[in-house]
C-alpha cells in the first residue's frame, strides 16, 4: 500500500464517527521544529492514526510515528543517524474549563475555531519530547566511548582549620 501525505488537520470527533485510519507520512520539511532541535531530519516520518469511541463516548486518537534525524555526538561531537518512534493516545479537549476532570488515559489535543486538531503539530511534539537528552553513539561506533578515557588525580583540597574546632572545646 502507497503511503500519502496526512492531512494537516482533522475533526476528531468526525473521524472518530467514521472510524477512520490514516497510514501516511509528513514530508520532513514540514517538521521544522524538529529540525530546530537536531541537526537535520533525514526522512520523512511515517505515521499511523485511529480513530474511534471509548466506552464512555469520548472521541480519540491512537497513534504511531517513526523518524530518522541526524544527531550531534556528545563525546565526540559527530554527526550520526538516529531512528526512532513514539506511540501516542490523545482525546480531543473540547470545553477547556473542564482539563480537571479530563481522562487520564488521554492527552488532551487542543480543538481550533473549526472544531479541528493539528496533526502536524501534535506528532511533531511528540517526536520532540522522545529526542535523547544526550545525544551519543553507542559505545562501540564512537571515537571518543567511555574506554579511551583517562582522568587524573585530582588534588588534595588545602588543610584549612575547622571554623568550629574552637566549640570542641567548650564541649
Amino acid at each position: 500500500m502507497q503511503k500519502v501525505k496526512l492531512p494537516l488537520t482533522v475533526d476528531p470527533v468526525r473521524a472518530a464517527q467514521k472510524k477512520l485510519d490514516y497510514d501516511g507520512i509528513i514530508k520532513a520539511e514540514l517538521l521544522e521544529r524538529l529540525a530546530e532541535s537536531t541537526q537535520s531530519v533525514t526522512r520523512d516520518a511515517n505515521v499511523t492514526l485511529s480513530f474511534d469511541f471509548d466506552q464512555r463516548h469520548l472521541a480519540f486518537m491512537r497513534g504511531s510515528a517513526d523518524v530518522e534525524v541526524m544527531l550531534t555526538c556528545q563525546r565526540c561531537q559527530e554527526g550520526f543517524n538516529h531512528t526512532y518512534s513514539v506511540e501516542f493516545c490523545y482525546s480531543p479537549l473540547l470545553k477547556p474549563e473542564e482539563v480537571d476532570e479530563f481522562p487520564e488515559a488521554y492527552e488532551p489535543a487542543d480543538v481550533d475555531e473549526n472544531g479541528e486538531i493539528n496533526l502536524i503539530q501534535i506528532v511533531e511534539d511528540e517526536l520532540i519530547l522522545e529526542l535523547p537528552q544526550i545525544a551519543m553513539h553507542e559505545d562501540a561506533e564512537c571515537k571518543a566511548s567511555g574506554r579511551n578515557m583517562t582522568f587524573g588525580e585530582i588534588p588534595v583540597a588545602d588543610e584549612r582549620p575547622n571554623p568550629f574546632a574552637v566549640l570542641k572545646k567548650t564541649k
